[in-house]
């Protein structure tokens, strides 16, 4: 068995749900697929001292799960008194509405078709709820409404699905751009390196224990795959699903179609750059 501190980011090992960090919960969604792993972290962050909660990504549009999140914070002698979104995929924002009318909050979203209350979340922002200190950190590329927030106390970065806990992400072509995802991932670098951050709380997958580690890996694996995807346009295969067969040979078929996304993102970012 390969010992999780020598997987990029040093992965926690054992139960994905509970306790993560002084200040986050994660209750798992029950939505595990190939897509999801093992499903999504919705994220309970709170003062310790505080009776109320924030939540980040609500997830699917299951009860189960939302009443799930409500009692955890309940038990804890917490309200959730706000609910965000990394971004609109619906494994973690389907269930945004409903969650936001079983406690009644506010949702707080990039995308302002995602937000319920009249405030939204962008660069510069600071969320205080609770006597909370969330920074609101702009990482557009895997979809163009990405967010991560930046949780200083706990030297944390809740990633959404700019890292995850396990494997890398898809930059979901168009509305993902590559360009955008790899300065985003220079962003988080420079969280791990200047701000002192180690801990990514992503949200799908364990959590990581060296996030400088894990962006150093994501940052190389782009480069590799930029340029398999660059040689096997020079070899004639310009076609997205001709560079997937190619490139993700050694990767399970039913991911092929998320591949052809990236490789899309890719094919475009070689040619914007005069690469190919």
């Amino acid at each position: 068995m390969t010992d999780a501190a020598a997987l990029p980011g040093q992965p926690r090992g054992g139960v994905l749900s509970g306790q993560a960090t002084a200040r986050t919960v994660n209750v798992l969604a029950p939505n595990a697929s190939a897509m999801t792993l093992d499903g999504t972290n919705t994220w309970i962050v709170s003062e310790p001292d505080s009776d109320l909660a924030v939540v980040v990504d609500p997830g699917p549009l299951d009860d189960v799960h939302l009443k799930a999140v409500i009692t955890a914070a309940e038990r804890a002698g917490k309200r959730v008194a706000l609910t965000l979104l990394t971004h609109g995929h619906p494994d973690h924002a389907e269930g945004a509405a409903r969650f936001a009318a079983l406690t009644r909050t506010n949702v707080r979203a990039l995308d302002p078709a995602l937000r319920l209350g009249d405030e939204g979340l962008g660069a510069g922002d600071v969320v205080t709820t609770g006597g909370l200190e969330l920074r609101v950190v702009p990482t557009p590329g895997h979809t163009s409404d990405s967010l991560c927030f930046h949780l200083p106390a706990d030297q944390a970065v809740l990633t959404g699905d700019t890292v995850l806990g396990r494997g890398t992400t898809l930059v979901a072509h168009p509305d993902g751009r590559l360009g955008d995802y790899l300065d985003s991932l220079r962003r988080l670098r420079s969280l791990a390196v200047d701000d002192g951050v180690h801990t990514v709380l992503p949200g799908h997958g364990p959590v990581l224990d060296d996030a400088q580690g894990a962006v150093e890996f994501y940052l190389a694996h782009r480069a590799h795959r930029l340029a398999q995807v660059e040689t096997a346009a020079e070899k004639g295969m310009t076609t997205p699903s001709e560079v997937v067969a190619h490139v993700y040979a050694d990767v399970d078929r039913s991911l092929w179609p998320a591949a052809e996304l990236s490789v899309r993102a890719q094919l475009e970012y070689l040619r914007e750059h005069g690469l190919i």
